[in-house]
């Protein structure tokens, strides 16, 4: 970054919230440039869930919802556009035909941002998308990984395919994208297919979290936890929805029940300040199974949750 400040949002105490195009946070659109620090971006790729679709349409709803975020952090006091450019660099070009090139676009488009210097935040999709991301973000060393997720997805194969949404965290170990000693999956729950279905994350390295074990810890020692396993080094943070309870996140192609608390969730992300962030995501948002909105709204705020700890990564780390 220059030091400028350029891409400052619409104000929202002078434009109704309802007015003009959706950006995410209202954001300037722009295009991938070095001049920008933190880019806010959608991949709507849906051909890697099993069970029911409907991501692709989230970065979509999830722009409309973020109408609602302001400019400051209400806890820590953070202003992200304060602190650096962020921008909505549009949506990673996909193939709604062809899975296979669709990955290798989204890869390339991540991998745009990383030349220019851009850390981003995606909003997906199903729980591919971290994969291509990670090939683009980590393909010169790996990364640290923290997994809101009532799955482990560490499949082999699911559907006698290698890469889906329940599989990413295995490839990702296999492509030497992932250091499985920096690893956090958090509020694991629901029936398995077996028990492969955990077994090897765990023996991979990976600290992995139930639900059960989480009520056991509480939040504030799982949260010492998170901060002792991810260490120093650079972080990426991914988000499946469905890590939340469906109470209160129904839109999600596999709700499962008895999940984390948003209030958990937040104030989780919150503990990662001072961390290196280099990257995140929130996936498996389908804003076709709720009505209400609450689940693009509740993306939106977590979106906003990341984009303030990397700001203060983007800080600390020029």
């Amino acid at each position: 970054m220059s030091g400028e400040l350029k891409f400052m949002p619409v104000d929202a105490t002078a434009i109704p919230r309802f007015s003009d195009v959706a950006t995410f946070m209202r954001t300037q659109r722009h295009e991938i440039s070095p001049e920008i620090d933190i880019a806010l971006c959608g991949v709507p790729f849906d051909l890697g869930v099993n069970f029911r679709s409907g991501p692709r349409d989230a970065p979509a709803a999830v722009r409309q919802a973020s109408r609602l975020i302001r400019l400051a952090h209400p806890t820590s006091g953070t202003k992200p556009y304060e602190l650096c450019n962020v921008a909505d660099v549009g949506d990673a070009p996909v193939n709604p035909l062809d899975k296979d090139a669709s990955i290798a676009r989204i890869e390339e488009f991540f991998a745009q941002m990383k030349a220019a210097g851009i850390r981003p935040i995606a909003v997906g999709g199903d729980h591919t998308v971290p994969l291509p991301i990670l090939r683009a973000l980590a393909r010169d060393a790996p990364v640290g990984i923290l997994q809101f997720d009532a799955h482990a997805d560490i499949l082999d194969e699911l559907c006698g395919t290698r890469i889906n949404h329940a599989t990413f965290m295995r490839r990702g170990l296999e492509e030497g994208l992932v250091d499985p000693s920096r690893v956090v999956q958090l509020g694991l729950r629901g029936s398995r297919f077996g028990d492969d279905d955990i077994r090897f994350g765990q023996e991979a390295g990976y600290r992995c979290i139930t639900i059960d074990e989480y009520e056991e810890l509480g939040r504030a020692q799982t949260i010492d936890i998170i901060g002792k396993v991810l260490g120093d080094g650079p972080v990426y943070v991914t988000l499946d929805i469905d890590g939340i309870d469906p109470s209160y996140a129904p839109g999600t192609p596999v709700p499962e029940i008895g999940g984390l608390l948003p209030r958990d969730v937040q104030v989780i992300l919150r503990s990662l300040s001072g961390k290196n962030i280099v990257g995140g995501d929130i996936c498996e948002v389908a804003p076709c199974y709720d009505p209400t909105g609450i689940t693009s709204l509740t993306a939106a705020n977590m979106m906003f949750e990341m984009l303030c700890v990397m700001a203060e990564a983007v800080t600390a780390h020029r």
